[in-house]
């Protein structure tokens, strides 16, 4: 399996070589703490719409902010080798803030999305990639399908 998971470091060097290539850089982030089809097919739609779909990963202690002490269940590296056999995935980025803001900055997409249940307004970064005329696209959202669902109904039962 190609390995995927790259540090701010690599991901510059990465993405400054594809600018020159004038490859189109997709950006999208999130949790993925328990891997469903809702994120497979997202992330299959993302892909679509470029080149190359570098993803940012909430970091262990970010999720657990965000989304509370039980949270994650899968550690980031379990998260990220999980995401890496995706084909639909480039790259992979890990980044401990809340949001993504600082790494959307830095990469400075072409293109950022994120699932339907986000208006493209709302999306963090939108400010950023909107002021240099690049895209920002709230893709679709799968009723139904999501990791705190899952979790619930694990629960449950």
């Amino acid at each position: 399996m190609k390995h995927k998971l790259k540090t701010w470091d690599e991901i510059t060097k990465i993405v400054k070589e594809l600018k020159s290539q004038n490859r189109k850089i997709i950006f999208t982030n999130g949790c993925f703490d328990i891997l469903h089809s809702g994120h497979v097919k997202y992330l299959a739609e993302a892909e679509e719409l470029g080149d190359i779909l570098i993803l940012g990963l909430n970091s262990d202690s970010s999720v657990k902010r965000l989304k509370g002490n039980d949270r994650p269940i899968n550690n980031e590296i379990e998260r990220a080798t999980v995401l890496s056999a995706l084909s639909t995935v480039s790259y992979i980025v890990i980044f401990e803030d809340d949001t993504p803001y600082m790494l959307i900055n830095h990469i400075k997409p072409n293109i950022l999305v994120k699932g339907g249940d986000w208006k493209p307004e709302e999306i963090v970064g939108s400010d950023i990639v909107s002021s240099y005329n690049g895209e920002v696209k709230s893709l679709s959202f799968i009723e139904g399908k999501s990791t705190t669902d899952i979790i619930n109904k694990m629960k449950e039962k």
